[in-house]
C-alpha cells in the first residue's frame, strides 16, 4: 500500500505530514497510518512534540467523498469508527501537538487541526467545519473538538459551515497565530520545540485536566450517537447528497 503520510524528525520534534493525493483527503487507510505514527511518536522518548501538517499546498480537504460513495455502507461504518478513534487519539495525545495549517483545512481537515494544542495558519488559507453544508452529521468527537477550540462561537462555526479566512479563524479561537505561508512551518516547529521543553509529566497532567470535560462527553455519548451518525453516512439519501456535492465540485473546476 502506498504511504499516505510522510514522517520525519527535526531534533526533538516529529513532523507528520498528510500526503494523500493533491488535497490530502482523509480515508480509512490514512487514519490507520496516522494512528500508527502517533503511537510511534508517543513511544519514542526522543520525541518531545509533534507537528501535524499537509504536504503540498493543502492541509487537508477533509474526507474523501469518492471513497464514501464508492465504498457503500460498510465503508461508511468503518470510516466513522476510524474518525472517532483518530480524532480522540490526537486530541488526547500526551505530548504537545502543533498544527501547521499550510493550506485549506476543510471539514475533517479542520477537525484534525483543531485537535492539536496549537494551530498556526497560513494567511491565505481557509478553514472550516463544513460537514452540515456537505450534508453529513458530525461524530461526537468532532463536535467536542470544535467546541474545545471555539467555545461560545461553536454554533456559528458548525451551523453555518462556512470556510473562515485566517483573521476570522484567529478571532474565533480556531487558530492561534497567522503568518505568511513560507513562515508557517518554521514557526510551528519553533512552537512545538518550545512546548517540548516543558516537563513531560506536568504537561500531560495539565492537558488531561483541561480536556477532561470534552473527553468525558466524547466517551459518554459516542457509542449511541456515532452509531446513528454511521447509519446516516451509510444511508441512500446521504449517498445522493454526496454525489450531488461531488458534481458541484467537479462543475466548479
Amino acid at each position: 500500500m502506498e504511504a499516505v503520510l510522510e514522517v520525519s524528525h527535526q531534533g526533538p520534534v516529529a513532523v507528520i505530514a498528510l500526503a494523500r493525493g493533491k488535497v490530502n483527503a482523509i480515508d480509512v487507510e490514512l487514519l490507520e497510518e496516522l494512528d500508527a505514527a502517533l503511537d510511534g511518536a508517543q513511544l519514542d522518548d526522543d520525541v518531545r512534540a509533534v507537528v501535524l501538517t499537509g504536504s503540498g499546498r493543502v492541509f487537508s480537504a477533509g474526507v474523501d467523498l469518492h471513497r464514501v460513495v464508492d465504498g457503500g455502507p460498510a465503508y461508511a461504518v468503518r470510516l466513522i469508527a476510524g474518525l472517532r478513534h483518530s480524532f480522540e487519539k490526537l486530541f488526547a495525545f500526551p505530548k504537545p501537538t502543533v498544527a501547521a495549517v499550510n493550506g485549506a483545512a476543510v471539514a475533517g481537515g479542520c477537525i484534525l487541526a483543531c485537535a492539536c494544542d496549537r494551530r498556526i495558519m497560513a494567511r491565505a488559507a481557509r478553514i472550516g467545519a463544513s460537514e452540515l453544508v456537505v450534508g453529513v452529521p458530525f461524530p461526537v468527537s468532532a463536535i467536542e473538538i470544535v467546541r474545545h477550540a471555539c467555545g461560545s462561537r461553536t454554533e456559528d462555526v458548525v451551523f453555518t459551515g462556512r470556510l473562515l479566512d485566517a483573521e476570522e479563524a484567529l478571532s474565533m479561537g480556531m487558530v492561534d497565530e497567522v503568518h505568511d505561508a513560507e513562515a508557517v512551518r518554521e514557526r510551528s516547529m519553533a512552537a512545538a520545540a518550545e512546548l517540548g521543553t516543558l516537563p513531560p509529566l506536568a504537561f500531560r497532567l495539565a492537558k488531561e485536566q483541561l480536556r477532561r470535560p470534552s473527553l468525558e462527553r466524547m466517551r459518554g455519548d459516542a457509542d449511541a450517537v456515532d452509531d446513528l451518525v454511521a447509519r446516516e453516512w451509510a444511508s441512500s439519501p446521504t449517498g445522493q447528497r454526496l454525489r450531488d456535492q461531488l458534481d458541484r465540485m467537479s462543475a466548479g473546476h
